[in-house]
């Protein structure tokens, strides 16, 4: 599947609001890149997946301590929010839009992102009318356990520091490019600021962030920092402006085997998943190869046997139906009955039927015996005693036109 990465404008929606935007065929590989207004951004037909980002700048993280018996599933959530986070919030939490972690547990601790839903909810309307229907919202940063990273991006004009990781106040932070910000995040961070924190960087700003932190850092463009962002497993698509349950499971199934084939961290089970098919295809070949051995084995086996019983055979094309014309051909010579005969049917249909045949029709192989009715019961118990003679039975009809045939051919 591939995707469609739309950075969400900080303004409101609106012929002048232009979406930078990233395409990739797989989440790890970028294939073109632009900005353009919603209605005409690239089309997403059917096998796209439509990613939106909402920008550091307008989301705020924090850490809430679920009340016992809340999870994600909650249908109190949201209030519980609200009134966990009230305090901390600049706006009225009526006007935000909350959203939790794919693994929060309930009653636990996790982290909370919050952004305005006003506008969030316009944008992501803006993108429907334009045909792009949005399955997924991701934020640009997130909070985790991992090392500090450190992203400067922005303009020249507005340069913007974004801190994430292990140790960054508040698990993620959009902070202005300055020696101030360096200066708050050194204070939280101390030696692993240096020493293990990543340093990326926009072209724009790469020269400004070398400068201050006093080494090169990793130029990254922003559409490259848009595929990272895609790859984020937060979904902000939560509570009331989340998309459908059943499109909602879909997208983690495909997001999930997406990252399966072309993450680099699965390429151990890629690899292993690879040669533990190849072992399996090694091992089918290998008991085919026996099996025809086998087989050849049995065919080489009774090849002989026909040469050894009729000499004659100079040239062996199907053995068993060879060596069953030389027997009847034999049998023939010798005047011996066959089971095909008549003599040999009757004395086995004999053996069963109780009522004497109104009239009997022969052919070679099959005697069929008009005015005997067999009950159910009576055929499976005749059929029961023919069968080790080579015999198959049926009946077919009722009354004066109840018929019993008999056939050669059944297999012992």
């Amino acid at each position: 599947m591939s995707l469609l990465i739309l950075a969400l404008p900080p303004g409101p929606p609106g012929p002048t609001a232009s979406y930078a935007w990233a395409r990739s065929d797989s989440g790890e590989r970028l294939l073109d890149h632009g900005a353009a207004s919603a209605e005409l951004l690239p089309a997403s037909g059917r096998g796209t997946e439509v990613v939106a980002v909402v920008p550091a700048t307008l989301l705020s993280w924090h850490r809430a301590e679920l009340p016992r018996g809340i999870g994600p599933r909650s249908p109190r959530l949201r209030a519980a929010l609200a009134g966990l986070l009230e305090e901390r919030l600049l706006d009225d939490p009526a006007q935000l839009h909350f959203a939790l972690g794919a693994n929060a547990p309930a009653g636990g601790a996790t982290w909370v992102a919050a952004c305005r839903r006003d506008w969030l909810a316009a944008h992501l309307q803006a993108l429907d009318d334009a045909r792009q229907s949005v399955a997924r919202i991701v934020p640009e940063i997130s909070p985790d356990g991992s090392a500090p990273a450190l992203v400067a991006a922005g303009t020249a004009d507005q340069p913007l520091l974004l801190a994430s990781g292990a140790g960054v106040p508040g698990g993620a932070q959009a902070l202005p490019l300055a020696a101030g910000s360096l200066a708050l995040l050194h204070a939280s961070l101390g030696s692993a600021m240096d020493d293990e924190a990543s340093l990326q960087a926009e072209p724009a700003v790469a020269a400004l962030a070398e400068r201050l932190f006093r080494r090169p850092p990793a130029l990254v463009p922003a559409a490259e920092r848009l595929l990272q962002a895609g790859r984020s497993h937060w979904n902000l698509a939560q509570f009331d402006l989340a998309r459908s349950g059943g499109a909602r499971a879909s997208q983690r199934l495909k997001t999930a085997a997406r990252d399966f084939w072309h993450a680099p961290r699965w390429r151990p089970a890629r690899w292993g998943l690879a040669l533990l098919a190849l072992g399996q295809l090694a091992g089918l070949n290998l008991a085919a190869w026996q099996a025809r051995g086998e087989l050849a084995t049995q065919r080489a086996s009774i090849d002989a046997m026909l040469r050894q019983t009729f000499p004659q055979v100079r040239l062996i094309v199907d053995a068993p139906v060879q060596m069953a014309r030389e027997v009847a051909a034999l049998r023939q010579q010798s005047g011996a009955l066959s089971a095909q005969d008549l003599e040999p049917m009757l004395a086995a249909i004999g053996s069963i039927a109780g009522a004497a045949p109104t009239a009997i029709e022969f052919t070679p192989g099959e005697l069929r015996l008009k005015g005997v009715a067999l009950s159910a019961g009576e055929l499976t118990q005749a059929q029961a005693r023919l069968r080790p003679l080579g015999y198959r039975l049926d009946a077919a009809g009722a009354g004066e036109n109840a018929r019993t045939i008999l056939r050669e051919g059944a297999r012992p």
